[in-house]
C-alpha cells in the first residue's frame, strides 16, 4: 500500500505539471470563451446548470477584465516610476549646482567682506566712526568685530557712548549666537 501512494501522487501531479508548464501565463488558463464548447451539451433544458454557466462566463470575463486592469496599472506605475526616475535626475543635478553656485557666492561674500574690513582698518577712527555709527547695528557690530583689536577700540571710542553701548552690546549677542 505505501509504494502505491507516490506512484498515485506522481499520477496526478504529472498531467497538472504539463498543463502549468503549457500555459506559462496563469491567466490565459482563465480567460474567459464567448461560448465554452461542450459545456452545455445536453444541459441546456436545466434552468440551474444554465444560470451557473452564465454566472461563470461573467466571472471569467470580470476577472478578465480585472487581469487587463492589473497590465495597465502596470505599464503606468512603469511609466511614473520612469518619470520620477528621471526627475529626480534632473532634481539632484539642480541641487549641485545651486550648491556650487551658493559656495561661489559665499566665497564671493566672503572676499567682499575681507575687503570692506580692510578699507575701515585704514581709516581714521573718527572718519570710520562716523560712517559705523550709520549703518545698522547688527552689520556695523560685524565690521567691529572682524577688524583689529586696536582699530575697533579706537572706532568705538569714537563713537556716541550710546552708539557704542548698542554696538558692543549687538557685538556680545553676535558672540553668543555663534556659539
Amino acid at each position: 500500500m505505501r509504494k502505491i501512494l507516490p506512484i498515485l501522487a506522481l499520477g496526478f501531479a504529472l498531467p497538472g505539471a504539463v498543463v502549468l508548464m503549457r500555459h506559462g501565463d496563469l491567466s490565459q488558463m482563465f480567460a474567459a470563451f464567448a461560448e465554452p464548447p461542450g459545456l452545455m451539451q445536453g444541459c441546456g433544458d436545466v434552468p440551474e446548470a444554465v444560470a451557473l454557466a452564465e454566472e461563470l462566463r461573467d466571472r471569467a470575463l470580470r476577472i478578465e477584465r480585472y487581469l487587463e486592469s492589473v497590465e495597465a496599472r502596470k505599464a503606468e506605475l512603469a511609466a511614473a516610476q520612469t518619470s520620477l526616475t528621471r526627475k529626480l535626475v534632473e532634481l539632484r543635478a539642480e541641487k549641485t549646482g545651486i550648491q556650487s553656485h551658493r559656495s561661489g557666492n559665499s566665497a564671493a561674500v566672503r572676499d567682499d567682506i575681507q575687503r570692506l574690513i580692510a578699507v575701515y582698518d585704514q581709516m581714521k577712527p573718527a572718519e570710520a566712526a562716523a560712517i559705523i555709527s550709520n549703518l545698522p547695528p547688527d552689520f556695523a557690530a560685524e565690521i567691529l568685530i572682524r577688524l583689529q583689536p586696536e582699530n575697533g577700540a579706537r572706532i568705538i571710542a569714537s563713537v556716541e557712548p550710546q552708539q557704542a553701548a548698542l554696538l558692543t552690546a549687538e557685538m556680545g549677542a553676535r558672540s553668543v549666537r555663534k556659539q
